[in-house]
């Protein structure tokens, strides 16, 4: 079981371009709670920068989550102008494959970007995808992650940053 990402960065927007383009990434496939909104679901016009600026040079850009909001992870794609599947129980394998599988693009070319090692990461990870972890946007959490997140930093601890 791997838990390590392969790239970790402070937040979505420290991910440029030429990042991307080293690691031969085409598709993002992004979490949407603490990666992309904070806690009290504000989306940043930074955040909504970034996206517009990877899209027009040609990244496909996605949303998976777990929330079984679909209002919340609608808006926040309808917003950046996306594509978005919610309720995805990651770290199953299925929405990561599903959308792999509608984009038809190998797994080596595409990032998984979150900000939790035991849903976005392991996930990522046992698709053979390019996993990037970023911290999370704001330090108040669901009790449903809360409780993980100890443990996680333990593990963020070894990772070169």
């Amino acid at each position: 079981m791997n838990i390590y990402p392969k790239g970790y960065f402070k937040k979505v927007e420290d991910i440029t371009i030429q990042y991307i383009i080293k690691n031969k990434i085409k598709v993002l496939i992004l979490d949407v709670d603490n990666t992309l909104i904070d806690y009290y679901e504000n989306l940043s016009e930074e955040v909504q920068e970034w996206a517009k600026n990877l899209r027009g040079q040609g990244v496909k850009l996605y949303i998976l989550s777990n929330s079984n909001k679909k209002e919340k992870v609608e808006k926040v794609a309808k917003t950046l102008e996306i594509p978005y599947k919610n309720f995805a129980m990651k770290p199953f394998k299925k929405g990561f494959l599903q959308i792999q599988k509608e984009i038809e693009e190998s797994p080596e070319h595409i990032a998984v970007i979150g900000d939790q090692i035991f849903t976005d990461i392991l996930g990522g990870n046992r698709c053979k995808m390019f996993t990037i972890l970023v911290e999370p946007i704001n330090p108040k959490d669901y009790w449903y992650t809360a409780w993980k997140r100890p443990i996680e930093n333990k593990i963020k601890s070894k990772i070169n940053k």
